[in-house]
């Protein structure tokens, strides 16, 4: 029962500037490895002068460390932090989805702004209640209460050659309005696509999605990724 949930024990609290920037290294740092200055900028909308000297602080407080013209890593109390984080977020946008209604472009952009005030004790109760899930909304793993973490890696759909098939498994939930097209093409995680044809000079895909052919752009597509069949996972 949710009422007997073991309280978390608590965690070093950090202002929301700080949690977003580690979540946002966090998520660069596993797709690229190590996070140029200027990528994390781009990411979080701010100057280039800014983010150095955020920068600076996070490894002075122990959260990052920061090799010039190599980049940034976190360390394992900024991992620690980060993964907290964006626990948070994505059970928030699950509970928000199941139990209040929210579309899956809309619950983002809200587990944003509350993702920084629940606290830990909070969080383990809607885990609790959604069942303990792994995977959120969009399909991206949940981290655990520990910073377990599911590693996953799946190529995009625009990665993917004529007449390959797989199921989509997660879906970038960056772009709350092209997150809307892609339902409206039916793209969400565990749905069944082939590639049916590419036109030429980077043009949209022709794509089977449950029995109907749709048109997807290649930036719309580099937006969700997917798990081949086994036979061409080889």
């Amino acid at each position: 029962m949710v009422s007997e949930i073991e309280r978390p024990a608590p965690e070093q609290s950090h202002t929301r500037a700080v949690e977003d920037y580690l979540k946002a290294i966090c998520v660069l740092q596993r797709e690229t490895g190590s996070v140029q200055t200027s990528a994390l900028a781009q990411r979080l909308s701010r100057t280039p002068a800014s983010v150095t000297n955020m920068v600076k602080s996070l490894a002075e407080q122990g959260l990052v460390e920061h090799v010039p013209y190599y980049g940034v890593r976190l360390t394992l109390a900024g991992e620690r932090a980060a993964l907290r984080v964006i626990r948070r977020h994505r059970l928030i946008e699950l509970y928000l989805i199941r139990h209040l209604g929210y579309s899956w472009d809309r619950v983002h952009a809200e587990a944003e702004r509350l993702e920084h005030a629940a606290s830990d004790e909070l969080v383990e109760r809607i885990s609790a209640v959604l069942g303990h899930p792994e995977i959120d909304p969009h399909g991206s793993p949940i981290p655990g209460p520990e910073g377990e973490w599911q590693e996953r890696t799946y190529p995009a759909l625009s990665e993917l050659m004529p007449g390959q098939t797989g199921v989509v498994r997660e879906v970038s939930d960056a772009d709350p309005e092209r997150l809307r097209y892609l339902a409206d093409l039916g793209l969400y995680p565990s749905t069944p696509v082939t590639v049916l044809g590419r036109a030429p000079f980077e043009g949209p895909l022709r794509v089977l999605v449950r029995g109907e052919e749709k048109l997807v752009g290649s930036a719309l597509a580099a937006m969700v990724r997917v798990e081949l069949t086994h036979e061409q996972a080889r």
